[in-house]
């Protein structure tokens, strides 16, 4: 699938500038397996590279002004290296802009460049194509002109270049873009981003993710009373037991046991994360195992979480899991992402695959009115040079 988009991406590239690229780079789109809405709260999350990409083709130009074509938008600009970088009203190329901007601030020198870039990353489907397109930017740059960046640095300029944009993004997108390894998951301590890789061998079984097709308007001013209820859920938590310092540190038991001091809703958020951060734990051991059966259970416990504590799914995707609990084909199954839409993630049996879609395609039709659309994905590198 990416061997086409590279030969487009390089054919168009040598069509406009009538000249081979110097570097070609790939960067991947992401998944997280587990760990959702842990990562503001002192958690792990369970996220890994994908085989979707955007393809990147670079070379210098010897001038002071940088030129990029948006193959799939057929649109392109050109920047002015020696000029303040200003955010623009072309929404896409602000990721590029602050890509410029934060290699700039940060001290590292380059000059102009042509590059041109396509993408095989569903837009809008919660994996993370913006990381991807920061990501591989700033490698780009970094493979042209020789710049000393380590991995982790890509990740933080990234992120802060996001930021720039005007998105308050944590680490986890830009991180699993370019530590991806294949047939490996990362966990990851968002904090101290402190990692290791664990095996993603799903043997007997598909990843496949549902795309819903539908993105409810409350996720901003949820998640913002989301962060609250946790903090104060965690004070609680704190003033009875003192030697506690983040959420990593509590008991299950302990948090029941403050039932009657918090309300309801606090109580339920700090439940579901205190459980939550224990299920990647045990993700990792079911994986390292091959325990996917295990993995499949996890899955389900997080999404009824997700959905009952934390109340951040939908009509739509409790829908998608509960059908997917009742099918013998199927494993596991949650939401993924922030929620309120988006896709779910499903662990399928070989052999299923396309009696699961057109089974899921025509219940979702009947009963939403929308059409369900499914990306099959496996677990690979991080950005690459080829």
């Amino acid at each position: 699938m990416n061997d086409i988009l590279i030969q487009n991406t390089v054919a168009f590239f040598e069509k406009s500038f009538g000249s081979s690229p110097q570097k070609t780079v790939l960067s991947p789109g992401r998944i997280n397996i587990i760990g959702e809405h842990v990562d503001y709260n002192d958690g792990y999350v369970l996220p890994a590279a994908i085989d979707k990409v955007i393809c990147f083709a670079f070379e210098k130009n010897n001038t002071k002004t940088s030129k990029i074509i948006a193959i799939d938008l057929n649109e392109e600009f050109e920047i002015d290296l020696t000029q303040e970088v200003k955010l623009s009203d072309v929404v896409w190329t602000n990721y590029i802009r602050g890509v410029i901007k934060q290699l700039q601030d940060n001290g590292f020198s380059f000059e102009g460049f042509n590059c041109v870039f396509s993408s095989n990353i569903p837009v809008g489907s919660g994996l993370s194509s913006s990381a991807a397109l920061e990501c591989g930017m700033i490698f780009g740059i970094k493979s042209l002109f020789d710049l000393k960046i380590e991995k982790v640095d890509i990740s933080l300029l990234g992120q802060k270049a996001e930021h720039w944009v005007g998105i308050n993004c944590g680490i986890m997108d830009q991180f699993s873009s370019v530590h991806g390894l294949e047939n490996k998951v990362i966990k990851l301590d968002c904090n101290t981003l402190d990692f290791e890789y664990h095996n993603a061998d799903f043997k007997d079984y598909s990843l496949i993710l549902f795309d819903s097709n539908v993105k409810h308007s409350l996720f901003t001013s949820e998640y913002n009373t989301r962060r609250i209820e946790c903090e104060e859920g965690l004070s609680i938590i704190k003033s009875h037991f003192p030697e506690i310092k983040s959420f990593r540190d509590a008991t299950e038991e302990q948090v029941l046991s403050l039932k009657d001091k918090m309300t309801e809703k606090v109580f339920d958020r700090v439940h579901f994360v205190v459980k939550e951060i224990n299920r990647v734990i045990k993700a990792c051991e079911a994986l390292d195992k091959g325990n996917i059966e295990l993995l499949g259970e996890l899955l389900f416990e997080t999404h009824y979480g997700l959905s009952q504590e934390y109340e951040v799914s939908c009509e739509e995707l409790d829908m998608l899991v509960d059908t997917a609990k009742e099918d013998e084909a199927i494993i596991g199954s949650r939401l993924m992402g922030g929620g309120f839409g988006g896709c779910t993630i499903n662990l399928v049996k070989k052999g299923h695959e396309n009696e699961v879609k057109r089974k899921f395609s025509k219940l979702y039709l009947d009963t939403f009115g929308i059409e369900l659309k499914f990306y099959d994905v496996k677990i690979s590198n991080g950005t690459t040079l080829l």
